[in-house]
């Protein structure tokens, strides 16, 4: 019932910027915690950014004063402002979201995944 769908990645050289986002779509009705983690290659999947229905947000240490997430509730979407990027920050970024949808009459919670984008940060 809900998709995500995100959007931004590529090449970057370090130093440089990169902004991912990711929108949701389907019977929404409501979208609590949005995310936003990555996985390098050999490493586990970590958390790198959050940010609350209310706008509280929480970073990762290593990422604290380079990148930004922010999220547009009209339109579903959450967005990671990547700056002086590193070699180091290389990984598939992936966005996740706490929804609640509509089913049959009711409304269920679930959590989702986008597809994960592909983020380089090399020379």
């Amino acid at each position: 019932q809900v998709q995500l769908v995100e959007s931004g990645g590529g090449l970057v050289q370090p130093g440089g910027s990169l902004r991912l986002s990711c929108a949701a779509s389907g019977s929404i009705f409501r979208i609590d915690m949005m995310g936003w983690y990555r996985q390098a290659p050999g490493k586990q999947r970590e958390l790198v950014a959050r940010i609350s229905s209310g706008g509280s947000t929480n970073y990762v240490d290593s990422v604290k004063g380079r990148f930004t997430i922010s999220r547009d509730n009209a339109k579903n979407t959450v967005y990671l402002q990547m700056d002086s990027l590193k070699p180091g920050d290389t990984a598939v970024y992936y966005c996740n979201m706490d929804v609640g949808y509509i089913t049959s009459g009711s409304i269920r919670w679930s959590d989702y995944w986008g597809q994960g984008t592909q983020v380089t940060v090399s020379s």
